[in-house]
Order: C-alpha cells, then sequence, then structure tokens
C-alpha cells in the first residue's frame, strides 16, 4: 500500500457519488484515471488490506426498524455447531460467542434486523426450532447513536 492508496482509502470511506462515473472526481484529484483507481482498489482486496468494496445500506432509512440482539445460552460444547446453524440464517447479519458474566447465561448473540418486532420473533422462533435451544431473549435496539465503518 503507498500514498495513493491511502489516499483513496481516505476520500471513499465515507461513501462515492451515485453517479454513473462515481470515481471521476477522485481521478481529477489524485492525477490518475478511474481505471487505476478501480485497479488499486481490487489490488486491495485481493491484498486483504481492505475486506470488502461495496454498498452499505442505512437500514433504518428504507424502514427496518426493528433491531434485536438475540441473545442465548448455549451449552459450551455445541457452541460451533450451534453458532453455525445460526449463522446460516439469512436473516442474521452477525453471530458471536462471548464469554458468560456472574448473572448472564448467555454465551451466543445474533443479530437480526427486520421491518417488525414480529418478525424478529419469528425469526428466533425458528432459529430455536433449527437449534433445540430455547433459552434466550431479544434485546431490541430502541435509539441509532452512532453507525460508522472503520475509518483511517
Amino acid at each position: 500500500m503507498d500514498a495513493i492508496d491511502e489516499r483513496i482509502l481516505k476520500i471513499t470511506q465515507n461513501g462515492i457519488p451515485l453517479k454513473k462515473s462515481p470515481f471521476a472526481d477522485i481521478a481529477i484529484e489524485l492525477r490518475i484515471s478511474e481505471q487505476e483507481i478501480i485497479d488499486r482498489l481490487r489490488k486491495m482486496k485481493e491484498d486483504d488490506v481492505i475486506r470488502r468494496f461495496g454498498a452499505s445500506i442505512g437500514h433504518r432509512d428504507i424502514g427496518i426498524v426493528a433491531n434485536a440482539m438475540c441473545v442465548w445460552n448455549v451449552p459450551d460444547e455445541r457452541v460451533e455447531e450451534v453458532g453455525t446453524i445460526m449463522a446460516g440464517f439469512e436473516e442474521v447479519t452477525h453471530c458471536y460467542e462471548r464469554p458468560r458474566a456472574p448473572g448472564w447465561d448467555y454465551n451466543l448473540f445474533t443479530m437480526v434486523h427486520s421491518y417488525t418486532r414480529e418478525d424478529c420473533q419469528e425469526v428466533a422462533a425458528r432459529i430455536s426450532q433449527a437449534t433445540g435451544i430455547d433459552d434466550y431473549k431479544l434485546l431490541f435496539s430502541q435509539i441509532e447513536f452512532k453507525k460508522t465503518g472503520v475509518r483511517l
């Protein structure tokens, strides 16, 4: 990664314009071609400098306002198996194992986004049925204070 790559990442990290040539202005600013920008982004992805370059949709802006962190009490010996099943659900955007804490029996966490709380509850019920785990709670978000990706 060189100085031009770093500038490309800093310029694009807050988004690119939705137009036919989204890299045109950046190319002028950096005095390189649009194709070189695309090639450099592709190379950074291939070299694992960046994981992805893609669209990020503000889910609240399109009406997806029910966001549930589902917490699950999974037997430790089943975490890998159950986590794999849960992560396979299309509606699950994040799936993490976390250590249990005193007074907190839950060790597997999944995030589900939907249009209604009832939809989230239905997804959790399907996950419960698929895994045989029936000790869970849904924690719904109330307010989104910040949503940003990693920044340079």
